[in-house]
């Protein structure tokens, strides 16, 4: 990890795209301004975690519940055999 000093309207560039610049402190509070190109997401690390438990919450499988959809799909295709 990289550890910097900065003082109030000092900032640090990233990869020539992000600045990061220090707005205010009080107490043990910063206040970081951050300019980066639209199409990159900033986000505060507790919700950065927040979405990425939340993603993967959402690509995890119900085996249950697949294995009920594929019964159901398969009766329905049964089914219309049948009526053939």
């Amino acid at each position: 990890m990289l550890v910097l000093t900065r003082k109030k309207n000092e900032s640090i560039i990233i990869a020539e795209q992000i600045k990061v610049t220090v707005l205010d402190v009080r107490g043990e509070q910063v206040r970081l301004g951050i300019e980066a190109p639209q199409e990159l997401s900033v986000y505060r690390e507790e919700i950065y975690e927040q979405i990425r438990a939340e993603n993967i919450t959402a690509t995890t499988v119900d085996v249950e519940a697949m294995q009920h959809l594929q019964e159901v799909l398969t009766d329905k295709e049964k089914d219309k055999t049948k009526e053939d």
